[in-house]
């Protein structure tokens, strides 16, 4: 008879796979942890293509946060190396920083304002909604029509197949408008990317006695064949439940990589296309990894509504479908549900972290701080390695 193991845990990538390490690590828990893929990760599995350049096959993850303690903890597993990360937009044949700063709308809009002129430049173009209820009312109410037009509603509608105006306030609300030349993509506190790259770190989260790993296996063909006292599940909530209310609408996309005989390619890591070409952004991976190479490697992202779910699609009567989902998970006993496409909601990688920290203090009944250990200490700077990764 196969020993008895604490947990079953469906799913490899960041909330499995931290759940697994602390369960294992701190509580002594035995765990078997399984992917449908044939790979560690998740969605931010990296790997080195035919050319030997690092790529993020599920397209760019970039790692930031506000939070101290999901830094020290991912500390414990990988070295860092600094990175702010930026994007520019093409449009009207030039290339322009996104998120809107100073210099955006200076080239859009044939200007030469300075700092202090911009709040009242955009306040005297904004179009206040009567109250904000779409993703639409969020920006035209911020920055006006004209840029609402040639920075987001293109986007908006290769992104997720629908209009601005017919998705949730907060698609767009968590995009910043900024007053300043600052050109940075995130504003957080930490912003950093693994030295090694994203998988060796999951390597040595994962890299535990107690754990152990089946991959290109559904969760499904195990739970019948392993004795266990209680489940994680990360994947699709609808699925788990056999979509018994219907299907949850999500967003996929497919990514076209190429690698290239030249250094470098674009100016910057990602340049978005809100009004050109089907895709929506094209990623170059060096800038991400700080890699020495002669090549390049770029990706072309197309969403989609057909392949592996990607984004839940922010409306209403979709987050009412999710939330009879979610009445049926809190009835299931021995089964927890966590991270994004368990809970049916778009969190960033630290985000993720934090919840799977959190679930890992409710299975456990110790607090959340001794859950998540004390990690490295020291400043940004102190954690973060100054060498760029090897070719």
């Amino acid at each position: 008879m196969c020993p008895l193991l604490d947990y079953v845990i469906a799913g490899a990538g960041f909330s499995g796979a931290v759940v697994a390490s602390q369960m294992a690590r701190r509580f002594n828990k035995k765990v078997l942890i399984v992917d449908r893929r044939p790979h560690i990760a998740g969605n931010a599995y990296d790997h080195y293509d035919e050319a030997g350049v690092m790529v993020h096959k599920y397209g760019p993850h970039i790692f930031h946060t506000q939070s101290k303690d999901v830094f020290d903890f991912l500390s414990q597993f990988t070295e860092w190396r600094s990175y702010e990360h930026r994007v520019l937009a093409y449009v009207s044949g030039k290339l322009v920083p996104i998120p809107i700063n100073l210099d955006t709308v200076n080239a859009l809009h044939g200007l030469a304002l300075r700092e202090p002129e911009l709040q009242g430049y955009l306040a005297g173009i904004a179009e206040k909604p009567a109250a904000i209820r779409t993703s639409e009312d969020v920006v035209v109410g911020s920055v006006g029509r004209d840029l609402y037009e040639k920075l987001f509603r293109g986007y908006t509608r290769k992104q997720w197949g629908l209009d601005p105006s017919e998705l949730d306030a907060s698609v767009t609300a968590r995009i910043p408008v900024r007053l300043n030349r600052d050109d940075r993509y995130f504003g957080d506190t930490y912003q950093a990317m693994p030295l090694g790259g994203f998988t060796r770190m999951f390597e040595n989260l994962l890299d535990h006695p107690n754990i152990s790993i089946s991959l290109g296996t559904d969760y499904r063909d195990v739970v019948g064949a392993v004795r266990y006292k209680e489940l994680v599940y990360t994947g699709a909530i609808d699925e788990f439940f056999e979509w018994r209310f219907g299907k949850l609408p999500y967003r996929s996309l497919e990514f076209r990589h190429r690698t290239l005989d030249v250094p470098k390619h674009q100016p910057v890591a990602v340049i978005n296309y809100p009004n050109d070409n089907e895709y929506t952004r094209v990623t170059e991976f060096k800038y991400l990894t700080g890699q020495h190479h002669a090549k390049t490697s770029v990706v072309y992202e197309y969403p989609t509504a057909e392949g592996d779910p990607y984004y839940p699609v922010p409306r209403q009567d979709n987050a009412v479908l999710y939330k009879r989902y979610e009445a049926l998970a809190n009835q299931t006993r021995g089964v927890y549900f966590c991270g994004r496409l368990a809970t049916y909601k778009y969190y960033n990688m630290d985000q993720v972290v934090a919840q799977a920290l959190t679930l890992c203090a409710k299975l456990s009944g110790a607090s959340r701080d001794f859950v998540v250990g004390k990690g490295r200490t020291g400043s940004l700077s102190e954690q973060i390695a100054p060498v760029a990764l090897a070719s």
